[in-house]
């Protein structure tokens, strides 16, 4: 189960992100085929890293979204700190 956000993302940001979803998949179901048919090891890498790109470009986006709505309203509530701190332990997590 997940959560709902509290402020709809906009409809150009939501089919951007859509977007960027659906090339990484596409570019995802590229590597499966490459590695079906003994691609050369390089060339593999070289699309993981452009996939790898393309989901860290995504996940910026989800954190700009997050600092403008959801920690800017804790924020005008004066109670930022739990925002703060979930993005943080977030934040870790995707870059650990």
């Amino acid at each position: 189960m997940h959560r709902k956000k509290h402020h709809p993302r906009s409809r150009p940001l939501r089919r951007d992100l859509l977007a960027r979803l659906s090339r990484a998949e596409g570019q995802i179901r590229g590597i499966s085929k490459m590695v079906s048919d003994d691609a050369y090891c390089i060339d593999v890498l070289q699309q993981v890293s452009a996939v790898r790109r393309a989901l860290d470009r995504l996940a910026l986006s989800l954190v700009r979204d997050h600092l403008e709505t959801c920690v800017s309203d804790a924020m005008v509530a004066k109670q930022p700190n739990g925002k703060i701190r979930e993005l943080v332990e977030t934040l870790d997590r995707f870059l650990a």
